[in-house]
């Protein structure tokens, strides 16, 4: 199944879990219906933006769209379980060429989640953080390349070894000002309500 697919799967998948009509999720998420019908029917790639606010819309974390739709994988059904390279999900912003692979298996029920980054030189993509009382953490560890992080009215620079903790309270923007790819791990939780 290509990533679209299962972007389709899982969005329609959460709304429904969560009692949302297409147009109740569009004024959670500022996304509109038509976009949000195009994407359930996988005739779309959303761009980073646009999965964002979709998550912040259905009160989960980016990498919880990009699974659990199949347990194709016999390791997922363990009580610890292991999600190989090729099971896991990567998905490419159209827009900038940023590409997310989903690094926790699906079926893990913890609050962290993992995801590996390669962000190209030059790219540049913003996201609104708006999650409510819910806090919700990130780390970044910086494997290669360079990373210019704004968050609000701060701004950090990262690079190759550097481990960046955050609350994801405000408006973050990603930059690579750098000439090769930056490729960087992310960790994600959401505080237990």
């Amino acid at each position: 199944m290509d990533v679209n697919e299962r972007l389709a799967r899982r969005l329609s998948q959460l709304r429904e879990e969560y009692g949302l009509t297409i147009e109740a999720l569009s004024d959670r998420s500022g996304v509109s219906r038509a976009m949000i019908s195009k994407i359930e029917r996988a005739e779309c790639s959303p761009t980073a933006t646009v999965l964002n606010k979709l998550a912040i819309g259905l009160g989960v974390l980016l990498p919880s769209l990009f699974g659990p739709t199949g347990f194709a994988e016999p390791r997922l059904q363990q009580r610890d379980p292991v999600v190989s390279r090729k099971g896991q999900a990567e998905w490419r912003d159209p827009d900038t060429g940023y590409s997310r692979r989903t690094l926790t298996p699906s079926t893990a029920g913890q609050p962290l989640q993992l995801s590996e980054i390669r962000f190209p030189a030059g790219a540049r993509v913003t996201f609104e953080n708006a999650f409510g009382g819910a806090a919700v953490y990130q780390q970044i560890w910086m494997i290669d390349g360079l990373l210019e992080l704004r968050l609000g009215k701060e701004l950090a620079a990262l690079r190759a070894g550097d481990c960046m903790a955050m609350t994801l309270d405000r408006p973050i923007t990603f930059h690579n000002p750098g000439s090769k790819d930056a490729r960087y791990l992310v960790a994600i939780a959401r505080n237990p309500r």
